[in-house]
């Protein structure tokens, strides 16, 4: 039987586990957590190298204003607390640059480009329309209206020009690899530039986002905590995406509630996120707090489904063959799953114990049957973790080579455990895993809620 992985520091460090110290992996001494690696992580992030590596994305980024925008709402996960005093004004100040690039536009001008798409007045579509913002998304704005029969719907407007702006950051792809190269080498590989590319185009189609949005909502209708407004496709345009209206609470104020409440809301998060791929084989690549809300009947719902993609089944399987391998600690048969796919070269300079280790470096909260709170500062280490392993002893890794259809499913992960940060959420996440990974029953109330609604559909 192999031995098991044991819990670490991040474990014992959270406000809810509670585990002993000084297990050791066989052969491979101490583990260091999550935690214990954060200071690594400062450390990488201090070099003068790092620094002026971020002057320079930002001098690129800001004439790429689509891109700019997507990569500043990811890094927007990120925990300050990382970045060594010294250099956090500074980087904060870079990182608000990408953040703040989405264009402004008068309600004129997306007045504009609704009544383009639909090719006659906004007045014969919808009998009222709220011209304030009610919400900023990635690449548009989202309006308040209703409809000649009385339903309120959400619409989603891009803004005018973005498409051209995000073709032409495409285009300059080869400068945006060579600025990423000197950093973070696993985010600058063709496959994932490539898989960027393709997910920026199906963004820019709301029509393509509307089918898929009512495909979900069909998905889920009737489920006890999980609500996904049902999209309106015979009004959606290439740039209009028309959906019911959710009357619901953001994020911000979700963070304002009650650990017990805050809670809750993060394991619907991950069953939604994450549990999505493994039961159903498709997943949003685009988790973000901006698109959660808490509706008063207390569920939760979810909007914006421009990045969500299917998964064929043998590649889901091999994910959880990883996950139960590194969950059992059988560091050879995970090593052997890797070098199979081809995410690790069979001459690349990586044994079964760094390959085990790594894995658990940066997905540990989901791998050990423990009660975690997630703060910031640990989904910020996972998150560094696994874009530059060179911040870490995880030198070899640098060289994977993650196949194209599981680069936006790891995205998937890293952003969840970001948003799951930001809102301080404590559970047994792997224990709720277990449901998809090993087909074991449920274990949480949310959980047992959830096999009844299957049961009965």
């Amino acid at each position: 039987m192999a031995d098991k992985v044991p819990t670490s520091r991040l474990v014992r460090g959270s406000k809810l586990g509670q585990v002993a110290a000084g297990r050791v992996i066989r052969n491979a001494g101490t583990r260091v957590s999550m935690i214990g690696r954060s200071d690594q992580v400062r450390a990488r992030i201090a070099e003068n190298s790092v620094i002026a590596a971020a002057d320079q994305l930002v001098t690129v980024l800001g004439s790429m204003k689509g891109v700019a925008m997507k990569l500043g709402q990811m890094l927007s996960i990120l925990d300050l607390d990382l970045v060594p005093e010294d250099h956090r004004e500074e980087f904060q100040r870079k990182l608000a640059a990408l953040r703040d690039q989405a264009p402004t536009a008068s309600f004129e001008a997306m007045r504009r480009v609704i009544e383009t798409d639909y090719g006659r007045p906004i007045s014969e579509v919808f009998a009222e329309f709220d011209p304030e913002p009610v919400a900023a998304a990635s690449i548009g704005q989202v309006y308040r209206a209703r409809l000649h029969d009385g339903r309120d719907v959400a619409v989603k407007v891009q803004y005018p020009g973005i498409d051209a702006a995000i073709r032409a950051d495409m285009k300059n792809l080869t400068m945006f690899l060579k600025v990423w190269k000197s950093t973070v080498p696993t985010l600058s590989t063709p496959a994932l530039l490539n898989e960027l590319r393709l997910n920026f185009e199906g963004e820019l189609d709301y029509e393509r986002e509307a089918r898929t949005q009512h495909r979900i909502a069909g998905l889920y209708a009737g489920h006890p905590f999980i609500a996904v407004p049902d999209s309106l496709p015979e009004l959606s345009t290439r740039r209009v995406l028309v959906s019911e209206f959710f009357e619901g609470t953001s994020f911000t104020t979700i963070c304002e509630l009650p650990q017990e409440e805050r809670n809750r809301i993060g394991e619907i998060i991950f069953r939604f996120y994450i549990g999505s791929l493994y039961r159903y084989h498709e997943f949003c690549g685009d988790p973000h707090p901006g698109n959660v809300l808490l509706g008063r009947d207390g569920r939760v719902a979810f909007v914006d489904f421009g990045l969500f993609n299917s998964m064929d089944v043998e590649h889901v399987e091999f994910e959880k063959s990883c996950l139960r391998a590194a969950t059992e600690g059988r560091r050879d048969d995970l090593y052997a799953l890797m070098v199979r796919r081809g995410v690790i070269s069979a001459d690349a300079d990586v044994t079964p114990d760094e390959c085990l280790e790594y894995v658990y470096a940066a997905a540990e909260w989901n791998l050990v049957d423990e009660e975690i709170a997630i703060t910031p500062e640990m989904a910020s280490t996972g998150f560094l973790l696994a874009i530059d392993p060179r911040a870490s002893e995880f030198s070899g890794m640098k060289s994977q080579n993650l196949p194209p259809e599981h680069l936006f499913s790891r995205r998937a992960d890293f952003l969840t455990f970001g948003v799951l940060g930001q809102l301080d959420a404590g559970a047994n996440w792997h224990r709720i895993g277990r449901e998809w990974v090993y087909g074991e029953p449920a274990t949480t109330e949310l959980g047992a809620a959830e096999e009844r609604w299957r049961a009965e559909r």
